[in-house]
């Protein structure tokens, strides 16, 4: 029994991983200006920007760059904070 608990606890650590990979990949391409019109942009775009929750335009401190990473980058960091904290008491 605790094995599947396991199991699921790194699927849900995973899952929490790769939304904060694609909140990540999203900053780069807006920082380095990537083409808006491509379609990896659109892609990434279509799945950063609801996964980012209520964290885009949260803080405005005057430099666009920066906003981007602080905000994007809080969405990660939470994906990983609340599935981490899942993950934990699914193992348990």
């Amino acid at each position: 029994m605790a094995r599947n608990e396991v199991h699921a606890a790194r699927i849900i650590s995973g899952v929490g991983a790769l939304f904060a990979l694609i909140e990540g990949v999203y900053i780069l391409l807006l920082i380095l200006n990537a083409d808006q019109s491509n379609k990896f942009f659109t892609f990434i775009k279509g799945l950063a920007e609801p996964l980012a929750l209520f964290f885009p335009g949260l803080f405005h401190t005057g430099s666009t760059d920066f906003d981007i990473i602080l905000n994007y980058g809080l969405a990660a960091v939470f994906w990983l904070v609340v599935t981490g904290f899942i993950a934990r008491v699914v193992a348990r």
